[in-house]
């Protein structure tokens, strides 16, 4: 029978905190009280080591007990009485006697505080000395009863053997138990090999106690019954030391859960089984797998004779799921298990007791967009995975959700081919570029190169806002690395092309100064075309230097095409020289000439133009 509450066990030593407190008023028993200066009061907490103070307190009141003296009682002879009626705080007995006698109504009053008997029932009492003031005399019901069972409780305290007790209340230090009719004092220190917190709940049992004090002339009896547990505890220590080995299986006890492991009782002795020997699948807390009073079969692991120090396993009993996880749980297979952790990286997948997967983040959708696991999983969830990776040395299997669905990169080939047109919303937007959602979990970049032909854009955000509906055009798709390129500005003509299919070297265009440099002017020749007109190439018709500035236009000569990399150089000088050679051929060639010409005359006509100018 377990008195002490479970949740004040410790590893394995017993210590009582208990201490003894009996004073005059703890018993109230008339002439078989403990002195009340035989101990201090001390109420111990919870964890609290009162073990050599609970020594002490006892040892002073045992001596207490046996060098304090009482005068006895006038008369040693028990008398029948005939019980006339209860009061609330006396028995009012008929003895034979010129008076009646009165004794103390807690004297005959059970564990449950009810009065054992009534009117009309006959009772033993003994005669104390004087009367009351109302002229009754003073009785005593257990004193009549210690001296009828004085030779038992003598017997056992000399020959040293246990006798049965009934414990009757809770008192100052301790418990006043009934043996035989005869009332003692259990201390609380002496009801159990370890502290007990609550005494009332033993109220009513019976129990095995060794009388360990005895003054008859005082009438008074001091019991243990952690006197009996000890004995008895190292009687099964000793048996369970002769049969311990390492390597050995035996039976025990759980006695104690810490946060740790558990403490399991040998017989006598305790081991501890530390969470990490309890299974080899994952544990929160020992009493996910044990509860205190189970009997379980261990493993002894380690043992230390002389430190009697004993560590125990519990999983050992079973083969190591790991030993052929391989042969069990092939790459590709599909596999079943329950979520029982889910981590910012991914998600543990228990398929069995001791055999866990990862189903990293990565692993568990086809979308790239899911932003922590608990999105699609929960802990105690039943999935279906397929196997990656299996490596039994460092236990572990790697473990996918997506594979079971068809991977939609697959098919984007098929169903958005390059030039394609597609339509999504702006998802979200960088400095490089915007993603495009075509579709759920596909989503497509457009560089910030794509998004205009003519407009040079820095940031995506002057061209488009998050959540815009636009049209797009499929540039490149790299299924593997999940990657699909989309233009925008592809939707339009490309100026430059257009550009490079109307013009060829030599043409003469009227362009605008649009910036100028140290070493040109840039200068537009078309909607959204530009050129270069180098700084040598900006000379008048005489070859002198002109100052190009912003907003100014010209005519320019195209002198350089490049369409791979869309350029185009122009030149002012160029327009002068040509013009100067359209001159000479129409002089050469004037439209009414019939004859022909010399360079006396071109120099003349060259000469009458200058005039005119």
């Amino acid at each position: 029978m377990t008195l002490h509450d479970e949740n004040t066990h410790n590893s394995n030593s017993a210590t009582a905190t208990q201490e003894m407190e009996p004073a005059a008023s703890s018993l109230d028993l008339s002439a078989h009280e403990v002195p009340a200066d035989a101990t201090t009061t001390h109420e111990p907490e919870a964890g609290e080591d009162n073990h050599a103070a609970a020594g002490e307190d006892f040892a002073a009141a045992l001596e207490n007990f046996t060098t304090e003296t009482e005068e006895a009682a006038s008369d040693d002879n028990v008398i029948k009485g005939t019980v006339l009626k209860l009061t609330s705080s006396h028995v009012v007995v008929d003895i034979g006697a010129k008076s009646e006698g009165m004794l103390p109504l807690e004297e005959v009053l059970d564990h449950e505080g009810k009065p054992r008997f009534k009117p009309g029932d006959e009772i033993d009492v003994m005669r104390e000395k004087g009367q009351t003031e109302e002229g009754y005399i003073n009785l005593s019901f257990q004193k009549a009863q210690r001296l009828r069972a004085w030779d038992e409780i003598e017997k056992a305290y000399t020959e040293k053997t246990p006798i049965a007790a009934v414990v009757i209340d809770r008192i100052k230090g301790g418990l006043t138990v009934d043996i035989s009719g005869a009332r003692a004092f259990l201390p609380g220190s002496q009801l159990d090999l370890r502290p007990v917190r609550n005494l009332d709940h033993v109220k009513g049992q019976v129990i095995q106690v060794a009388v360990i004090k005895l003054n008859k002339k005082r009438g008074n009896i001091v019991v243990s019954r952690k006197q009996l547990l000890e004995e008895e505890q190292n009687e099964k220590k000793s048996k369970t030391l002769e049969h311990l080995e390492e390597g050995g299986i035996t039976t025990g006890v759980v006695k104690n859960l810490t946060e740790y492991g558990a403490f399991v009782d040998l017989g006598g002795l305790d081991g501890l089984l530390h969470i990490t020997d309890m299974s080899w699948g994952r544990l929160t807390h020992p009493r996910d797998l044990v509860n205190v009073g189970d009997q379980i079969q261990v493993k002894v692991l380690k043992f230390d004779k002389d430190k009697q120090r004993v560590s125990l396993g519990f999983k050992q009993l079973t083969p190591d799921p790991w030993l052929d996880a391989t042969h069990r749980y092939p790459v590709g297979a599909h596999v079943s298990g329950r979520v029982i952790s889910v981590t910012d990286y991914g998600a543990f997948v228990e398929l069995e007791q001791g055999i866990e997967g990862l189903v990293h983040v990565s692993e568990m959708t086809w979308s790239k967009r899911m932003k922590h696991p608990s999105k699609l999983v929960n802990v105690g969830d039943q999935v279906d995975c397929v196997v990656l990776n299996v490596n039994p040395s460092e236990r572990r299997i790697s473990l996918g959700m997506r594979q079971l669905a068809s991977n939609p990169w697959d098919a984007l080939h098929d169903k958005y081919p390059v030039g394609a047109t597609v339509e999504g919303r702006v998802r979200n937007l960088t400095d490089f570029g915007a993603f495009i959602e075509i579709e759920d979990g596909i989503d497509g970049l457009v560089h910030v190169s794509n998004l205009s032909w003519t407009k040079r854009v820095k940031h995506p955000s002057e061209v488009l806002k998050k959540g815009d509906k636009v049209h797009a055009v499929v540039l490149a798709i790299e299924a593997d690395k999940r990657r699909l390129s989309l233009g925008v500005k592809q939707l339009q003509p490309d100026v430059w092309e257009s550009f490079f299919q109307q013009h060829k070297l030599g043409d003469v265009l009227h362009g605008k100064v649009l910036r100028v440099a140290s070493f040109g002017a840039f200068v537009e020749i078309a909607e959204g075309v530009e050129g270069l007109c180098h700084v040598s190439e900006a000379l008048d018709a005489n070859a002198q230097q002109l100052t190009l500035e912003p907003g100014q236009e010209h005519d320019f000569k195209i002198i350089k095409m490049n369409q791979y990399e869309k350029k185009i150089g122009l030149s002012i000088k160029a327009v002068g020289e040509e013009a100067s050679r359209s001159e000479v051929e129409a002089y050469k060639h004037p439209a009414a000439s019939t004859g022909g010409s010399t360079i006396g005359d071109l120099i003349s006509w060259k000469r009458a133009g200058n005039d005119n100018n």
